[in-house]
């Protein structure tokens, strides 16, 4: 796959890990590391490669910022800053079900909440967002029913997110759970 004029080439999970390797190495603090969208496709193994490798730090592992500027050259990879919760309203317990991934240096690393992702991907509503969340329904990453519990938890408080179409955003979430059933 070749990638636009000026952008970095797409990353597997090699590449990935390298990253979370060096952020972990380089951090001058414990803190946990939350992969999101492509990260967590590459690493769980239903796509090859991601563009970006989208994290969430909570809480921020001192000087991060630093060691994430020196990944993106060394390695030429796209590291972004983005998480569900940027998107949409932050589900309910999501830090506890944030499957562990691995530990490097003192910086632990999690796949972001499945049911968080699939709502921001519903809501984002592209076709690789539908197929990963499909993906994410077959490898039982999530079910309907608790796809639904959580989308209706966050439900009133869309009014904050106004670029959110509520009808809209519901419209997919009941279609995917009628697709993914239990």
């Amino acid at each position: 796959m070749t990638s636009p004029i000026g952008s970095r080439p797409p990353a597997g999970a090699d590449k990935v890990r390298e990253v979370m390797r060096r952020l972990g190495k380089e951090a001058g603090s414990s803190g946990r590391i939350y992969l999101v969208g492509g990260s967590s496709a590459v690493l769980v193994g239903w796509r090859e490669t991601t563009v970006d490798i989208d994290l969430k730090l909570d809480p921020e592992p001192e000087g991060v910022f630093e060691a994430i500027a020196r990944a993106k050259e060394a390695l030429n990879v796209n590291v972004e800053l983005a998480a569900p919760d940027d998107f949409i309203p932050p589900l309910p317990g999501w830090r506890e079900r944030s499957p562990f991934i691995d530990r490097y240096g003192s910086v632990d690393y999690f796949h972001y909440d499945f049911y968080a992702q699939s709502l921001a991907k519903l809501e984002r509503g592209h076709e690789l967002d539908w197929l990963d969340v499909r993906e994410m329904g077959r490898r039982r990453l999530i079910q309907a029913s608790r796809l639904l519990e959580f989308y209706k938890s966050v439900e009133p408080a869309l009014v904050r997110y106004p670029a959110i179409d509520p009808p809209s955003f519901r419209k997919k979430v009941l279609l995917l759970a009628g697709e993914i059933g239990e």
